[in-house]
C-alpha cells in the first residue's frame, strides 16, 4: 500500500530528559501498532544536542491519524510522557520536554 498521509512530531527535549524520552520510546506500548489505517513510524534521533528528535508516522489517510490522535490507545500511548510534563508543571519546572505534530501528504515516493 502507498503511504499517502505522514505525520511528524518534533520533539524538543530538556538535554537532561534526552536519556529518559529514549527509554520511553524503547519502552513503548505499541498502541499505534494495531490502529487502523497505521502502516509504520520511524523515530528519529539528532546528532546534534539541541535539536528536534522526529516520530514520522505514515497512515493511509488523515482520517486515519485524527482517529489515533482522539483514541484511548493515543492517550495508553502517551501517558507515561504526558505524566512526566503534568510532574514538571506541577512543581514550577520547565517541562521536560515539548511536542509539534506538523501533518503532511505524499505526493511522491
Amino acid at each position: 500500500m502507498d503511504k499517502k498521509f505522514v505525520a511528524i512530531n518534533y520533539i524538543n527535549c530538556q538535554p537532561e530528559y534526552a536519556e529518559r524520552f529514549e527509554q520511553l520510546f524503547a519502552t513503548r506500548a505499541h498502541a499505534i501498532d494495531t490502529m487502523p489505517g497505521f502502516l509504520d513510524m520511524q523515530v528519529l534521533k539528532p546528532n546534534k544536542e539541541g535539536e528536534s528528535y522526529l516520530i514520522v508516522s505514515h497512515w493511509d489517510s488523515e482520517d486515519a491519524f485524527k482517529t489515533w490522535t482522539t483514541s484511548s490507545a493515543f492517550i495508553e500511548g502517551h501517558k507515561r510522557g504526558f505524566e512526566d510534563i503534568r510532574k514538571a508543571k506541577e512543581e514550577g519546572k520547565t517541562p521536560p520536554m515539548t511536542s509539534d505534530f506538523k501533518v503532511y501528504q505524499v505526493i511522491s515516493n
